[in-house]
């Protein structure tokens, strides 16, 4: 039961969490022991209310998942995890992630909380509307990213990352939901209401658009924050994020994968390795310039 449970909390998932960082690099504070612990031990409370969401997403979606050819092994669908259990846990999980958040800061508490909130109405009712369930799929990673800022004394933080973050996160989702509507083709809608309203061609210009702003915005930001080198040197790191994101498009329209972005984060090597050179780029920018 106990691995069930575990399943269920999605710990592939908690990599998504890793932009609760975001303050504490971009901001140069990585190297500054208070901010760091401080922003870890958000990160740990942003993985168990962000575990919390997805035991109570597939409580929601029990009977939609029991018909879904990969969602029906999950533990809930399949038994393995008794939804009394379940139920349990999830509330549990909350309760941790506020208190623990509320200690930390209490505006960090706030942001977990309005988290928590924004994802249970996402699976109640928002994840039916067309456009708009991407839309608060952003949201949580700039939410993330909010998180961090909250947890720090932050002095040069650049507005221009949640502009990038959010441009990245909707080209992610507009890619998942490509990948869900290719594998589920003409059975799409049963599995995912909103599926219906999106055809390929419109998820393709989609993404085109949102891509095309991410690479655009985050170029944008290498030399216009003001708390970069004087050299622009951070502008070598473009070709980086411009890799990943053309490796994301083909794995979504080639490889037909995409439908788990964290899937292709924890195994898609090339992706991998231009993930870990955009981040040495910048930790040398910041911390070695």
């Amino acid at each position: 039961m106990l691995t069930a449970l575990l399943k269920t909390m999605r710990p592939r998932q908690w990599t998504k969490n890793v932009f609760v960082f975001a303050a504490l690099v971009f901001d140069k504070q990585l190297l500054i022991p208070e901010s760091f612990l401080r922003t870890l031990g958000g990160f740990f409370l942003f993985c168990l209310v962000s575990s919390s969401v997805y035991i109570f997403n597939d409580l929601t979606d029990i009977e939609a998942d029991r018909q879904h050819p990969e969602k029906r092994k999950r533990p809930i669908p399949s038994g393995k995890l008794p939804v009394g259990i379940a139920w349990a846990a999830g509330i549990l999980l909350v309760i941790i992630s506020v208190v623990g958040g509320y200690w930390l800061s209490p505006a960090f508490a706030a942001v977990v909380g309005a988290y928590f909130l924004l994802n249970i109405a996402y699976s109640k009712w928002l994840k039916h509307i067309l456009i708009l369930d991407v839309l608060i799929l952003a949201a949580g990673f700039v939410l993330r990213v909010d998180a961090g800022v909250r947890l720090i004394q932050v002095e040069r933080f650049s507005p221009w990352l949640y502009v990038v973050m959010t441009l990245l996160a909707l080209y992610l989702g507009f890619g998942k939901r490509r990948a869900e509507l290719a594998l589920l083709t003409d059975d799409a809608a049963n599995h995912r209401k909103v599926l219906q309203g999106y055809t390929v061609p419109l998820l393709d210009q989609f993404i085109m658009i949102v891509s095309g702003m991410t690479i655009v915005s985050y170029s944008l930001y290498t030399f216009s924050a003001p708390n970069l080198p004087a050299n622009h040197s951070m502008m070598l790191t473009i070709p980086f994020v411009v890799y990943a994101i053309f490796r994301y498009l083909y794995l979504i329209e080639v490889e037909h994968s995409g439908g788990a972005p964290e899937e292709i984060l924890l195994t898609d090597r090339p992706f991998q390795l231009s993930m870990l050179l955009w981040a040495g780029a910048v930790l040398a920018v910041f911390y070695l310039s």
